[in-house]
Order: structure tokens, then C-alpha cells, then sequence
């Protein structure tokens, strides 16, 4: 994980929210419910989804290189007593030269 530098005007941020509460639920939200069921093996029900999405974002600082960029997204959903986040990067993984990056004692994993 690391800065996104939009300030050449490369790579977009955008978001959509969903309010699924006593309302029919489109596709997502659906398959955001079928992974939170299947990987932390409980049931589950949303009544309120995030989806915000960094299209092409370049790592910071953009005035280096603007060309290796990302696309990612994160997913925030709750049903009301637990919340979850998602992280979904597009195919490729992560695709920053880390090597780059100015910090070097990065910590990855989650608690």
C-alpha cells in the first residue's frame, strides 16, 4: 500500500454507494455477501455497501513516473453490528515499483 499522487491528472477516484436495507440487492452486493460467507464462514447480510475505485492511479510521487499505474478498490460493507473491509486489485496484482518507494520499514498484514 502506498500513496496515490493524482496531481498530474493521471487516474481518476470514483465511488458508489448501496443501500440495501429492506431493498432488492444487484449483483455486487451479492457477490460482496458470497465472500464474506465463504471466507470468514458466517452468515451474512448487508444493509450498507461502499465501493470506492482508484482507476489507474499513479504511485506518489507522480511527477517521477506516471506510467506504472494501478487499479484498485476497496470495499466497505456492514449489516448493521459487524463491518468488513475488502481490498481488490485488478489483475496483476500490484503493479508500483516498490523498490522506489521512500519508506522501507513497511509493515504488511492485517490485525
Amino acid at each position: 500500500w502506498d500513496d496515490a499522487d493524482f496531481s498530474r491528472g493521471v487516474g481518476t477516484t470514483f465511488y458508489q454507494e448501496f443501500l440495501t436495507l429492506n431493498t432488492a440487492k444487484p449483483p455486487f452486493v451479492n457477490d460482496v455477501e458470497a465472500k464474506i460467507r465463504r471466507y470468514m464462514r458466517t452468515s451474512y447480510s448487508a444493509v450498507w455497501t461502499l465501493r470506492i475505485t482508484w482507476e489507474k492511479a499513479p504511485a506518489h510521487t507522480a511527477r517521477t513516473d506516471t506510467r506504472k499505474t494501478n487499479t484498485y478498490q476497496a470495499v466497505l460493507t456492514t449489516d448493521g453490528f459487524r463491518s468488513y473491509l475488502l481490498i481488490l486489485y485488478q489483475d496483476g496484482g500490484m503493479r508500483w515499483d516498490y523498490s522506489q518507494l521512500s519508506a522501507a520499514n513497511v509493515l504488511i498484514g492485517y490485525s
